[in-house]
């Protein structure tokens, strides 16, 4: 079963910047596609970002496409999220996300497993 711990959210104001970590504890975490989503209070999960197994293949939702990069590493079994140019928008908790398949998908419903999630926090 895999297992998804992420960190790196917090404070932060409006233009600043934050590196989201996923670390998965499942030695072949190549095998499985991945994704960061986000949600606020009273919302639906929403797509951000989604890699698949061998990084090839990148997506993200029109509200970060420019600002926010995702990257994977294989050999460290670590999922990450650049965010620049913050904006009080992107206020959220952000979840990284493991799909038991080698393709990429926008829907939460076709991700398997979930880390709990980190605030992250944009002051204007």
């Amino acid at each position: 079963q895999m297992q998804l711990a992420e960190s790196g959210g917090g404070p932060v104001q409006a233009g600043g910047s934050l590196r989201l970590s996923c670390a998965a504890s499942d030695r072949i975490f190549g095998r499985y596609a991945m994704g960061w989503f986000r949600q606020t209070p009273g919302q639906e999960r929403e797509f951000v970002a989604a890699i698949s197994w061998g990084g090839g293949t990148i997506e993200y939702a029109g509200s970060v496409k420019g600002r926010f990069t995702i990257s994977r590493d294989n050999v460290k079994t670590m999922l990450y999220l650049e965010m620049n140019a913050l904006r009080p928008e992107d206020t959220a908790v952000y979840y990284c996300a493991a799909r038991a398949d080698t393709g990429i998908a926008h829907a939460a419903s076709m991700f398997d497993f979930w880390g709990q999630g980190t605030q992250v926090t944009v002051s204007s």
